[in-house]
């Protein structure tokens, strides 16, 4: 499955950018940018140290400077064309498999969809709905803090739901789960998943059943 970039890649990739920028950085400065624990952020460092990515030297109050290598700007600009590229690679099969979804809406009249899960495939979804004739009525996440999203209001419960023809679950944390749940609320025949999740859905886990 085409994902965002793993979250080592981003993470050792902003260090090295916060490094490569001649900032002045501690651990915890780093740690609090990057948004990982403490703890994390020295196990990156120390394996940037050894790979040779970045050296460091003792500066006042018992401090260390970080600096980048040769090697290091080279490890920068090869998972910045990572990033780039699994980034890409991501929006491509999240596009091509909201363009099938709608359609498959198109097919079945169903006119006002809510999706559910405030993520970068929800704003994917927004996009791609702008070229059918399926209306996004609503987002729907009780762990986001946002209101809106690509223009879109975001709802906190199942309740915006009710005047959709159907939901299309756009959570990529844990979209087996939330589908399990929708299904059993709302019936499966309105619910759909984008293919990239990778969705088992209950017409197949019965039938699966039915062969065993």
């Amino acid at each position: 499955m085409s994902d965002l970039p793993d979250q080592e890649t981003e993470s050792t990739l902003s260090m090295l950018d916060a490094i490569g920028a001649g900032q002045r950085v501690t651990q915890r400065t780093l740690a609090a940018n990057l948004g990982i624990a403490l703890g994390l952020t020295n196990v990156y460092l120390k394996r940037c140290v050894k790979k040779g990515f970045v050296k460091m030297r003792k500066a006042p109050a018992r401090r260390y400077a970080y600096y980048l290598t040769a090697k290091g700007f080279a490890e920068k600009t090869r998972l910045t064309r990572k990033f780039l590229s699994k980034s890409f690679d991501f929006f491509r099969s999240a596009r091509q498999d909201c363009d099938e979804v709608f359609a498959e809406c198109e097919r079945r009249h169903l006119r006002r969809v809510a999706l559910i899960g405030a993520s970068d495939l929800a704003e994917i979804a927004v996009l791609a709905a702008l070229n059918s004739e399926v209306e996004v009525i609503a987002v729907v996440d009780a762990e986001t803090n946002h209101t809106r999203l690509a223009g879109i209001a975001v709802a906190r419960d199942l309740r915006a739901v009710a005047a959709a023809d159907a939901v299309i679950v756009t959570n990529i944390k844990n979209p087996q789960a939330v589908y399990d749940d929708l299904a059993e609320a709302l019936g499966p025949a309105r619910v759909l998943t984008p293919a990239l999740l990778r969705v088992t859905r209950q017409s197949e886990t019965l039938a699966l059943e039915a062969v065993l």
